[in-house]
């Protein structure tokens, strides 16, 4: 799980690839929820996250999606992320105070070319990037503070597929 210590990565992904048919995979999900974990099948997608008394904030999910193209060969395909309600509301505040950014720009260049004063708009511009780059620095905090967890799932995961055979990527 290496490429899981990547920075620079919102959302750490990874593959997994095994000799085996996809249903024999599934079934490896099926029923198989044990304390602190939630585990949710829908398709060939797997929802792996943790139980209401042991989720965070920060806690993540791990999204996995199983795909074969090869009689026998069967790959997963994981991503870690926040709870997804979590993740819009995140992005929702993202994307306002970008929006606020900019409507405050064409503000202060419509007054400017005017010949009116800026200040009180170039003002707010730096508190919506100074907001901004808190609304970062909380999130980089958020995905420290979740490592631990998505560990957790990763281990969990491991456990869950034990017993079929790993193959080189397909």
């Amino acid at each position: 799980m290496s490429n899981l210590t990547n920075e620079i990565v919102l959302r750490p992904r990874f593959q997994l690839h095994y000799n085996a048919e996809i249903n024999e995979l599934q079934s490896a999900f099926h029923n198989k929820a044990k304390e602190p974990f939630t585990l949710k099948t829908i398709d060939e997608h797997v929802y792996l996250g943790f139980i209401k008394s042991e989720r965070t904030f920060w806690s993540p999910q791990l999204h996995l999606e199983l795909t074969s193209f090869e009689k026998g060969k069967s790959s997963i395909h994981g991503v870690f992320g926040p709870n997804p309600t979590l993740w819009t509301f995140f992005m929702f505040l993202h994307f306002g105070v970008a929006t606020f950014f900019i409507i405050l720009g064409i503000f202060a260049y419509s007054k400017h070319a005017l010949g009116h004063t800026i200040t009180g708009l170039v003002i707010g511009m730096i508190v919506m990037l100074l907001l901004w780059i808190a609304l970062y620095v909380f999130g980089r905090l958020g995905k420290k503070k979740g490592k631990p967890q998505m560990q957790q799932l990763y281990n969990y995961l491991e456990e869950l597929l034990e017993g079929y055979k790993k193959s080189a990527a397909n």
